[in-house]
């Protein structure tokens, strides 16, 4: 333990005794979401002409699916109870409820499905959140140019001094655990532009804007200077 315990506090004192530059560096990009969650709420209502969930499920299918959804694959059905119990004490008259929770990949399908749900008479539609496929890909690459970033940022430093930087000391990116993905998911930062169409015509697909994604890195890094 002894011996341990001196190596250890060798090495260590060995790396603070070393001439080291510390420096970090940020680099951060926008990407625009290919991953758009919307929820379906159906429900069915105590009144005269009340359509059945059944019905609405029918309606529902048919209608994404002539906008190229792929049900089996991109349409899931969500946590009955949790939705029930909000919506039944909310909406007395409501006497049954199913959500979901549907994944298209571009606003412009979002959009029709708004509209497109709505004309078969299902309003409960809701933006859900934003999303990047690619992200865990990004962020290793803002990683690498976070480490390339640094490296400039050192020499430019120990240049000055007639000085170099030779090989890496220590490297820690735990800056990147939290707050490095900011993810769209509050439907104010969804811009709908517009909706054109009049009664008695073709509805226009709404045209709509999702805010870009801000991703980033940020690396500390110790160069040995020379």
């Amino acid at each position: 333990m002894i011996t341990m315990f001196i190596n250890g506090f060798s090495q260590q004192k060995n790396f603070i005794d070393q001439p080291y530059l510390e420096t970090s560096a940020k680099v951060d990009t926008l990407v625009q979401p290919d991953l758009i969650y919307i929820d379906i709420l159906i429900t069915e209502k105590d009144s005269r002409n009340r359509e059945s969930v059944e019905e609405l499920e029918t309606k529902m299918a048919l209608e994404l699916q002539s906008l190229g959804v792929n049900i089996d694959k991109q349409l899931i059905l969500s946590d009955l109870s949790s939705n029930f119990k909000k919506y039944f004490l909310q909406q007395k008259d409501v006497l049954k409820s199913k959500s979901y929770e549907l994944e298209v990949y571009d606003a412009i399908t979002a959009g029709k499905v708004l509209v497109g749900l709505e004309e078969v008479g299902i309003s409960n539609v809701n933006l859900n959140r934003t999303e990047y496929s690619k992200i865990e890909d990004l962020k290793l690459e803002l990683k690498s140019k976070a480490i390339l970033k640094a490296k400039v940022q050192a020499e430019s430093l120990v240049k000055p001094l007639n000085q170099s930087i030779s090989g890496v000391l220590y490297i820690s990116d735990k800056f990147n655990q939290s707050n490095n993905y900011y993810e769209n998911s509050e439907l104010e930062e969804i811009v709908v532009l517009g909706y054109s169409g009049r009664k008695n015509e073709n509805p226009q697909p709404i045209a709509i804007e999702f805010k870009k994604i801000k991703v980033e890195s940020q690396i500390e890094v110790k160069f040995k200077i020379e």
